[in-house]
């Protein structure tokens, strides 16, 4: 068998070329800034607040978010209750609740300040549009205040 090293040579260079490149770009950051207004910024900013209490009566579940700013960011900067189906709501929620999870069982890779306790949602169950809705919208409001990525989803309003 002859082997031309030339020939070699040239596959061997465009293989470590295309190695390189993908290394590169897996490597590099992709991550997108996430713009906050000075408005938004305030609410974060905000040391005294009403909890709000996620609740939906028909499936006896509540939520009760102490966070001072959540409030007057959901009625400030959060999309219109509508704006998004319950099922997309759900499948985000879902994502959110599981890396939350994860976190919150890592007290030495996470801050166990932010990521306190666990989160109990069920896919199972039909939490309805509301508890759905301000869940969905704590994790936006969480990401975006804490500079925190729950996915590969950019915490956008």
């Amino acid at each position: 068998i002859r082997i031309n090293t030339e020939v070699m040579k040239k596959t061997l260079y465009l293989i470590s070329l295309l190695l390189t490149s993908i290394l590169f770009t897996n490597c590099t950051s992709t991550k997108e800034v996430v713009a906050i207004s000075e408005a938004e910024k305030n609410v974060f900013n905000q040391k005294e607040g009403e909890s709000v209490v996620i609740a939906d009566e028909e499936s006896e579940y509540e939520i009760i978010i102490i966070d001072p700013g959540f409030n007057a960011w959901l009625v400030s900067f959060a999309r219109p209750e509508q704006f998004y189906s319950q099922s997309y709501l759900e499948t985000r929620n879902r994502l959110y609740v599981t890396e939350w999870n994860i976190r919150a069982t890592q007290p030495f890779r996470y801050d166990p300040n932010l990521y306190e306790m666990q989160i109990n949602y069920s896919s199972n169950v039909d939490y309805g549009y509301e508890v759905n809705y301000k869940l969905y919208n704590y994790f936006i409001y969480f990401q975006r205040k804490y500079n925190q990525r729950l996915g590969h989803f950019v915490p956008r309003i």
